[in-house]
């Protein structure tokens, strides 16, 4: 009933007060992410700041006569929430092509694609999402697979994470693989009993078969920006930062923007490939404010899931110390380039051997300037010694709760027991000083602001599940986990003096979930409904 009512009041209010200055938000737990005062009764904002927050009487004082009063109904708002690591194109594509992420086995694979190819009976057939892990046939999917599912089509399936693909017989067969190739530097190409290619291509050797697919059209991409864009607003979203940009997408980001159409604020860590204004301009800003670059984003090493992440001792279920995917010699050459322009970098690190690489290079880079707020992403298996190092060098985690409550699965036989502490290890980045920034890394996961905070707080399963491997103490507070989606990612886009906690004089970005996060159980969490979602001081999304 209170989504009910509060979907009725913004929809009475918004045709009388459209073009009111002032908006008054009151009626529910107000959470301000500051610590000397973490609560209020209301938040009054003004054309694109926050005026007023404080007592109910007092903004009411402040307010203009027309002011558009949004009467939460017990819902619970918090500064805007942001997505610290996402890929926005590939969200949008997700929704707009063959989405996998919910098989749950190489039988439901091989099925979901016959469907796919009989209602598509022309062209190559590409698709993501599929993830192997929990997949009761244990194993990867292969070209046999989707030789079956698809008879004589060019089949090409990335996997969750971005780090592997399975490609069918005729694929292989168009992009000239065969058992004599050769991997690429950083890449694997798996193999069957035979010898022969079994279709399944890690990390760089999934370049192979680029070619067999066309790539999305612009109008494909335009309208994937638009969706991707409208999804994160309905889940409570304000922002993301958004990694690995190609030139061409950043281009149609800021035309969207500019006519009105995407309306949260994005963060850009552009693609080497398309790097070349922001390694000689440094940071931009479009005309509308929303859209911004910020620096680039470089690959260590793999995924851990498929054995490319990079780690000091071989993994407990594989010969392997896992692949770096980047040469050292490009890798400083492009820090530089970053530090000499005041341009972030932002750096893919999985492995512990990944990780400390990464320091290495940064250290090196930085030369002991600790305010360059440069980042590593994921940051997901970390030696103990190289905890404080992030600390010492002012070196930003970015990292995503919900990878892990679905690789906790897997990471036991990855990493073995004796590693297994060194994971997702956020509580001991916190309590060594470290930022952590929370994201998801959609669409390699969900995208859902809900489950995020709900596996940092409570690092069990959807499902409910969790045992000693996932190490609960690793868990968070909710002001931290709250801090995490908040105050963090805008600290690491150097805006926690604008954005990231509800005060006057900064900028008004604003969730609200029908559900106070900060006190129902953690189950609840993922049921909570976003309602409200406000940037810039504009009404974005109401549920």
């Amino acid at each position: 009933m209170r989504r009910f009512a509060l979907a009725a009041l913004l929809a009475a209010t918004s045709i009388s007060s459209a073009n009111a200055a002032d908006i008054l938000i009151h009626g529910g737990p107000i959470h301000t992410g500051v610590d000397a005062a973490p609560t209020a009764e209301a938040v009054l904002i003004r054309d694109d700041k926050i005026l007023f927050v404080g007592a109910l009487s007092a903004a009411k004082t402040k307010a203009a006569k027309d002011v558009r009063d949004i009467d939460l109904k017990g819902a619970a708002a918090y500064p805007g929430f942001v997505d610290a690591h996402a890929h926005l194109v590939g969200i949008g594509l997700r929704e707009l092509t063959l989405n996998l992420d919910q098989t749950q086995s190489v039988a439901e694979l091989v099925a979901t694609v016959k469907a796919y190819a009989a209602a598509h009976p022309e062209g190559a057939i590409f698709g993501r999402g599929w993830i192997e892990t929990h997949w009761p046939e244990k194993r990867f999917p292969n070209k046999a697979d989707l030789d079956a599912a698809a008879p004589g089509r060019i089949v090409v399936l990335e996997r969750s994470d971005g780090h592997a693909s399975v490609a069918s017989s005729a694929a292989l067969a168009k992009a000239g693989v065969t058992a004599a190739t050769a991997a690429p530097a950083g890449g694997q190409i798996l193999k069957g009993a035979d010898g022969s290619p079994d279709g399944m291509l890690i990390d760089h050797a999934q370049s192979l078969v680029e070619g067999v697919i066309p790539p999305p059209s612009e109008a494909l991409k335009r309208e994937a920006v638009r969706k991707a864009g409208a999804l994160y607003a309905s889940r409570g979203w304000t922002g993301m930062d958004n990694m690995s940009v190609m030139e061409g997408d950043l281009a149609l980001i800021r035309d969207e923007a500019a006519k009105g159409a995407f309306k949260i604020r994005v963060d850009n860590y552009m693609d080497p490939s398309g790097a070349a204004e922001v390694l000689s301009k440094g940071p931009q800003t479009d005309t509308t404010g929303l859209i911004r670059v910020q620096g680039i984003k470089l690959y260590m090493d793999g995924a851990l899931g498929s054995r490319g992440a990079a780690l000091l001792e071989p993994y407990s279920d594989a010969e392997s110390l896992g692949l770096q995917l980047t040469p050292q010699d490009k890798g400083l050459a492009l820090m530089k380039q970053a530090k000499a322009v005041g341009a972030q970098v932002a750096m893919h690190a999985i492995g512990d051997r990944g990780n400390r690489m990464t320091l290495d290079w940064f250290e090196q880079s930085l030369g002991g300037d600790t305010a360059a707020r440069w980042r590593i992403e994921h940051a997901q298996i970390v030696a103990d010694t190289d905890v404080p190092r992030f600390a010492k060098l002012g070196v930003i985690a970015s990292m995503q709760p919900s990878h892990a409550i679905g690789d906790l699965y897997f990471a036991p036989a990855r990493l073995g027991k004796a590693r297994l502490h060194e994971g997702y290890r956020w509580n001991d980045f916190l309590k060594a000083g470290v930022v952590v920034a929370a994201g998801s890394d959609a669409p390699v996961e969900v995208g859902d602001p809900r489950i995020e905070f709900y596996a940092a707080v409570y690092r069990h399963s959807l499902t409910g599940f969790a045992n000693e491997d996932w190490h609960l103490e690793e868990a968070v507070t909710r002001a931290a986990a709250l801090k995490m989606l908040t105050l963090a990612p805008a600290y690491a886009v150097f805006r926690e003096k604008e954005l990231g906690t509800l005060e006057a004089g900064k900028k008004a970005d604003v969730t609200a979930f029908d559900k106070d996060l900060m006190t129902i159980e953690p189950k609840a969490i993922l049921t909570a409904q976003p309602v409200l979602t406000v940037v810039d001081g504009k009404v974005v999304f109401s549920r």
